[in-house]
């Protein structure tokens, strides 16, 4: 079943705290030379310099919490309509769209599932900014047939969660994949993303 990533309510612990301490100061050492020794030492002078650093780790936790995650094995032998037949959903789908579908790379792994608040953006958002979401939660899109195999192992996952993934094709075609109930019966779509996405959808990414 569907379990959030951060699934204990304990407070961080000190390991964790040296953890981040040693990753930062790697990341400051490593980037010495593009920063002047008089500006650094009037930066460290800033009010309150310790919580605008802790502001960018705060807001990843956030995103990283919301997050569900679910753990596939894929069998890449299969030809793209194997694998929407596997699934045994109803089928929505464009013989282009089905063809263009990606294999992917890795037989066995998580998936990670997120929401983008769409109230400011009118309930929708295009293919290229939800690119850019994928980017900001350190994620790429999922390739359908992982996607897939997820919905086969648990169907009941996306009366839930509907979800979905997006491609491009050779061509820059932009393609989805979406998962999910309609009229009482499950079914799996795979077609065109012309228009992008409308609100409601969890979408599914890959560790970069």
């Amino acid at each position: 079943m569907a379990k959030p990533v951060t699934a204990s309510t304990q407070p961080m612990t000190d390991g964790q705290i040296e953890n981040l301490v040693d990753k930062f100061r790697a990341a400051v050492r490593k980037h010495r030379g593009e920063f002047g020794s008089d500006a650094a030492q009037q930066a460290l002078g800033f009010e309150n310099l310790g919580m605008k650093l802790l502001e960018p780790f705060r807001r990843l936790v956030e995103v990283v919490s919301s997050m569900t995650v679910r753990h596939v094995k894929v069998d890449r032998t299969r030809t793209p309509q194997q694998v929407l037949n596997a699934t045994g959903r109803r089928q929505c789908k464009d013989r282009s769209a089905v063809a263009s579908m990606p294999r992917g790379e890795e037989d066995e792994g998580d998936i990670y599932f997120f929401q983008v608040d769409l109230s400011d953006r009118g309930g929708h958002i295009s293919n290229e900014d939800l690119g850019k979401e994928f980017k900001c939660h350190g994620l790429n899109p999922v390739d359908p047939y992982k996607l897939a195999q997820a919905n086969a192992d648990d169907p009941a996952f996306a009366d839930e969660h509907p979800n979905g993934t997006q491609w491009k094709d050779a061509d820059g075609n932009w393609f989805h994949a979406t998962f999910g109930r309609r009229l009482g019966e499950r079914g799996v779509t795979v077609f065109r993303g012309v228009s992008g996405w409308y609100g409601g959808w969890w979408f599914a990414g890959l560790r970069k």
